[in-house]
């Protein structure tokens, strides 16, 4: 079982900052992939960010500039660093994971996609 633990969500005035951390723990081989997800009231969940084992990093467009994602591998966590926050950031911040679990064989090494609880951020005028 692999769990994802967020933090540092809060309240902020517009054009302030945050950094979200996530940690993963659990029976973990290897972590492939790690984001970010948010979902604001009567709205889809959208994705953020996300950073592969390799390094490669992907933003949406409403971010791009303004957040940056980073990843410590050796700590399993993921990290997103926001900036000049605005009002429609306003959201709850979803960790996500593509993992693999000690406990799988080598031939059934399985990609499974884990979810944080979430963790609120407020942004306000």
């Amino acid at each position: 079982q692999v769990q994802l633990v967020e933090s540092g969500g809060g309240s902020v005035q517009a054009g302030g900052s945050l950094r979200l951390s996530c940690a993963a723990s659990g029976s973990i081989f290897s972590i492939n992939a790690m984001g970010w997800y948010r979902q604001a009231p009567g709205k889809q969940r959208e994705l953020v960010a996300t950073i592969t084992s390799g390094g490669n990093t992907n933003y949406a467009d409403s971010v791009k500039g303004r957040f940056t994602i980073s990843r410590d591998n050796t700590k399993n966590t993921v990290h997103l660093q926001m900036s000049s926050l605005k009002p429609e950031d306003t959201a709850v911040y979803y960790c996500n994971a593509v993992v693999s679990e000690s406990g799988d064989p080598v031939w059934y090494r399985r990609n499974l996609e884990v979810w944080g609880q979430g963790t609120l951020v407020t942004v306000s005028s």
